[in-house]
């Protein structure tokens, strides 16, 4: 601990004698400062002992030693020493008085003790004190490494709460609590998400003081990019000291190693990921699997989903400037897993070197590679992302965590564009996702072109995710809603138009009730308002106008169809 008053009366060299303040000898000394100023306040920082003579002071003259106190004492100095036996052979009693009135601490210094002694006895606390707290902090060093190589983050955040007597928490990208200890802090850390998230968006590094009723909070940000890959949090009762201050930058130093690889291992993970990818869509399962080992096994001997994360409109590409995905997730054994810039399924070629982190204003895929990466680091399940051109490519375990997120993220573009904002997301992007059915290793090629029809059907309905499963579900009519498909109906509907633009009669509706009543002419007539005769007349007039026989099924189906082309959002008015 600094030193104090107390501990330079009980300094058996110094033989200082209190007369004043006896009750606040527990006061740090930052420092022993000699002036004989009457008023030495602007030159001091507040936490000295002030060593004087009273040579230019009249110290027995109380109009002028009460104020000379005064300003000492709001100025925050620690404590006055007198030296006696220079200009006054004992310490006055106008100076006593008025130190007791201000509660100063007055000690009386003797004539054989030099001012220089006290000084360098303060000087010597307070290296003893810096040494202490760095030899302290290099044990904690220490203790932290040897429990993150043994525990991984949580047993790291445990000893940093031990170090502080406080508590700890890890939030990941999200400002979701990853590990808290005790366990108790886990409720105490979660109110802090927002606060996370705003310091997430600040440029790394980061840090910040939050105000809490129970205790004190600092937040700081991990990882090397530019933007926070995650978040630490401590809480103690008070300020840190200069031991807990090195245990802190320690744990943040070791947390942003555990966050951030090297740019060699993440290129040789993107490789190993888009190898194993390519050597599936090629049918080379054994291979895949051969080459997936460790880091993608577990993925491969489970069913997975193959998703196709792309643009909304196939025209849009992401910026020319977004470089490779850099996704991660890790297992309960916190084996890293990442992987990008895969092959197409056709060529298969080597993925690009580039894994700078996008940033996720230009990079709509960004966003969505940050919701799946910490969705699977807190489930704690592999994942496989690939950068495939203009869109993404993944493979998740089915029913896990990565699947549940792109849900998630369906339903909240989803939700805001029904309810009319204007917009998809708010930092997403315009995205659609196409899921494949539950698959293996074996039928991956398979579970490709069921996502890729998946992705098809997603953009015609105008929604954000489609599974291959709903892919027969609805209707087939929202499919019409096709340029070319609209141009053949207008096409082949156009010569009815013109008839009924005449006045002539009103050959298009009654065509469309006929087809509705399966050919049957009293109803279709009924509906109609007219008799059965004159709606024969008018479906003979259509078979000559088109040039096309109504008994033929085909053409009872195109003609229904342009009907219904008509009718379908985005159809021909």
């Amino acid at each position: 601990m600094p030193p104090t008053l107390a501990s330079l009366v009980h300094h058996s060299a110094l033989k200082l004698t209190v007369l004043a303040g006896a009750d606040r000898l527990d006061t740090p000394v930052g420092w022993a400062h000699v002036s004989e100023l009457i008023d030495p306040v602007p030159y001091m920082n507040g936490g000295e002992l002030l060593l004087t003579t009273a040579l230019t002071l009249d110290a027995e003259n109380p109009e002028e030693v009460r104020p000379y106190v005064q300003r000492l004492a709001r100025a925050g100095v620690a404590g006055l020493g007198f030296g006696r036996g220079v200009n006054y052979d004992t310490v006055p009693t106008a100076l006593v008085e008025a130190a007791e009135a201000e509660s100063l601490p007055l000690l009386e210094v003797p004539r054989r003790t030099p001012f220089l002694a006290i000084t360098k006895a303060v000087s010597a606390a307070i290296a003893a004190e810096q040494y202490r707290a760095v030899t302290a902090g290099f044990a904690a060093q220490r203790e932290l490494t040897r429990q993150t190589l043994a525990e991984g983050p949580e047993g790291l955040i445990g000893a940093l709460a031990a170090q502080l007597n406080g508590w700890a928490a890890v939030y990941d990208a999200s400002g979701a609590v990853v590990a808290a200890a005790p366990e108790w802090a886990t409720r105490r850390a979660a109110r802090l998400t927002a606060d996370v998230r705003r310091l997430r968006d600040r440029p790394a590094p980061a840090s910040a003081v939050v105000a809490a009723a129970e205790d004190r909070v600092e937040l700081h940000s991990l990882g090397a990019a530019r933007r926070p890959r995650a978040a630490l949090a401590v809480g103690t009762e008070g300020t840190l000291g200069t031991a807990e201050r090195y245990s802190l930058h320690a744990a943040i130093s070791l947390l942003t190693l555990t966050t951030e690889r090297s740019r060699a291992f993440h290129a040789a993970e993107q490789r190993i990921g888009a190898a194993v990818l390519g050597m599936l869509l090629a049918g080379e399962s054994g291979h895949a699997r051969a080459a997936a080992g460790d880091l993608y096994g577990a993925l491969l001997d489970a069913p997975f989903r193959l998703v196709i994360v792309a643009p909304t409109s196939p025209a849009q590409r992401p910026p020319a400037t977004s470089p490779a995905v850099t996704p991660r997730a890790t297992s309960p054994d916190h084996t890293p897993r990442a992987t990008s810039a895969a092959p197409t399924p056709e060529s298969h070629p080597a993925p690009a070197a580039d894994v700078a982190s996008p940033e996720p204003s230009t990079d709509p895929f960004a966003a969505m590679v940050e919701r799946v990466e910490t969705a699977a680091v807190r489930a704690g399940e592999p994942v496989l992302v690939v950068r495939e051109g203009d869109r993404l490519v993944l493979l998740a375990v089915d029913q896990g965590a990565v699947a549940d997120a792109c849900a998630t993220y369906a339903g909240e573009t989803d939700r805001a564009r029904d309810a009319g904002t204007g917009r998809t997301h708010t930092s997403d992007g315009a995205l659609v996702m196409g899921l494949s059915a539950p698959s293996g290793p074996v039928a991956a090629a398979t579970a490709y072109k069921q996502a890729e029809q998946a992705l098809s059907v997603a953009r015609r309905r105008g929604r954000t995710l489609v599974e291959h499963e709903d892919v027969a579900a609805g209707s087939v009519l929202p499919l019409l809603a096709d340029d070319a498909v609209r141009a053949f109906a207008d096409g082949l509907l156009r010569a009815l138009r013109d008839h009924d633009a005449t006045g002539r009669g009103d050959l298009v509706a009654s065509l469309r009730a006929w087809l509705a009543h399966h050919g049957q002419w009293d109803a279709a007539a009924a509906e109609l308002g007219v008799h059965r005769h004159t709606l024969r007349y008018r479906m003979r007039r259509v078979e000559e106008i088109l040039g096309r026989s109504l008994d033929d099924p085909d053409a009872r189906m195109e003609l229904w169809l342009a009907l219904k082309a008509t009718t379908v959002p985005g159809g021909i008015a």
